[in-house]
C-alpha cells in the first residue's frame, strides 16, 4: 500500500475498487440518448398541448362566429318580414 495515503483515503480507495463490480457506468453515449429521447418525448409533448389549446380556442372562436351569424340571420328574417308587411299594406292602399 501507498504509505502517503491516510486512513480515509485508504478506505475511499477500497470503497471505489469495491463498488466498481457493483456499479457499471453507462456510455456516454447511452446516457445522452436517453436523454435525447426524454427532451424529445417532453418537447413533442409541449407542441401537442399547444396544438390542444389552440384548437380549443379556434373551437370557441368558431362557436361565437356561429352565434353572431344566426343572430344576423334573425335580425335580417324579421327586417325581411316587416318590409314584406309594409309592402302589402302600400299595396292595398293603391
Amino acid at each position: 500500500e501507498n504509505p502517503q495515503l491516510s486512513s480515509f483515503d485508504k478506505t475511499d480507495l477500497a470503497f471505489s475498487e469495491g463498488s466498481q463490480s457493483l456499479y457499471k457506468p453507462e456510455p456516454l453515449e447511452k446516457v445522452l440518448n436517453g436523454d435525447v429521447l426524454k427532451i424529445l418525448k417532453v418537447t413533442i409533448f409541449f407542441q401537442l398541448s399547444e396544438r390542444a389549446a389552440m384548437d380549443a380556442s379556434y373551437v370557441q372562436e368558431l362557436d361565437g362566429i356561429l352565434k353572431e351569424a344566426r343572430t344576423i340571420e334573425n335580425h335580417l328574417k324579421h327586417k325581411r318580414e316587416s318590409l314584406k308587411q309594409r309592402f302589402t299594406v302600400i299595396a292595398n292602399t293603391l
